[in-house]
């Protein structure tokens, strides 16, 4: 099954920012679907999907009329690990579109399709967006995409090729589909860690290469440990690395507080990988809690406190007590402190 997005490519919004271009408003509660029954005209492109037809229907709301469009798909203009985008030509109008076909198992077939008001990518100003993100000292751009942005429930199987190599959780390298947030504790230990060193921690060429490098610093994980990533694993055998201490990693005079978050973030049991309420409450940040700390050119710090009602909801009173400052507490009095 596969849902299908689509974009018209000539659409610029009117206050003038290049490269942004939204849909229509009356596409938003659009339900696309493949059409089994119209034979394709086959026209010149790339891809198996090259001259199918897409059809859909809008309208239908607050007594207006449906219409039926459709679409041809001409070429394939990008792939991705959840569905491939087109070029295609709306039938009715001969406009030119971009469609992104995202792949979705039986579970899923019915849902319908979520619509992104604004499409960002436009090859003609590609290269003005990542100049934006450019270092100006350095001439190095780094963009990742760090996961899936879905929710995860328990019991429900997820994709486990997810999140970008180097920040990529170890379940996730061995397959594990039932994982939970945990990954991205693993992943803002990776973070943290690269800060520090100023450069990546675990800089793997590939997949299999990538738990290479995990293991190099924390060692090869026991029996315990590669059960509670991806249980299949247990009978594997793997070679006898011993774990490289911390302190050897970092330089000698990093606070030994940043070392030891680190440490507890990157756990290779999901479990045992520190919260993020707990990372909050480290040692590492009390530096923040000062009322008298401040940013490096004199400012005052941004709110850092400001939590709603629901967030800190069944939080116990020992950590609201180390996470939020005696000088912050006139803001969230909701809690009691």
């Amino acid at each position: 099954m596969a849902s299908v997005g689509v974009a018209p490519t000539g659409l610029r919004e009117p206050s003038g920012h290049a490269g942004v271009d939204k849909l229509p408003e009356e596409m938003n509660d659009m339900k696309i679907r493949d059409d089994k029954e119209m034979e394709a005209t086959v026209v010149d492109g790339n891809g198996t999907e090259t001259g199918h037809i897409i059809v859909t229907t809008i309208g239908g709301r607050n007594g207006q009329p449906k219409q039926t469009i459709s679409y041809m798909a001409e070429r394939v203009v990008g792939h991705g690990s959840f569905g491939v985008v087109f070029q295609a030509k709306c039938l009715e109008t001969s406009e030119t579109v971009a469609i992104k076909k995202v792949l979705q198992d039986k579970r899923s077939s019915e849902r319908y399709l979520i619509f992104i008001d604004v499409l960002e990518f436009v090859t003609e100003t590609l290269s003005l967006k990542i100049f934006w993100y450019v270092n100006p000292h350095t001439h190095q751009v780094k963009l990742c995409d760090f996961g899936s942005a879905k929710v995860l429930v328990k019991g429900e199987p997820n994709i486990s090729y997810i999140c970008s190599r180097y920040y990529r959780a170890p379940e996730l390298i061995f397959g594990a589909t039932e994982y939970t947030s945990a990954i991205d504790i693993w992943s803002a230990g990776c973070v943290l860690a690269e800060l520090l060193l100023g450069q990546p921690l675990f800089p793997g060429e590939s997949g299999v290469d990538q738990l290479v490098e995990i293991i190099k610093v924390l060692g090869t994980p026991t029996r315990e440990e590669i059960k509670c990533m991806n249980p299949n694993y247990t009978e594997f055998k793997f070679p006898q690395i011993k774990a490289h201490p911390w302190h050897k990693i970092f330089h000698k005079r990093m606070p030994p507080e940043a070392v030891d978050l680190v440490s507890r973030l990157l756990q290779y049991s999901p479990n045992l990988r520190c919260s993020a309420l707990d990372a909050l409450t480290h040692p590492f940040f009390d530096e923040l809690r000062d009322q008298n700390a401040r940013l490096p050119n004199g400012r005052f710090l941004p709110p850092l406190f400001n939590f709603k009602a629901h967030e800190l909801k069944g939080v116990s009173m020992e950590i609201l007590v180390k996470l939020i400052p005696e000088h912050a507490r006139k803001n969230t009095s909701f809690l009691g402190l």
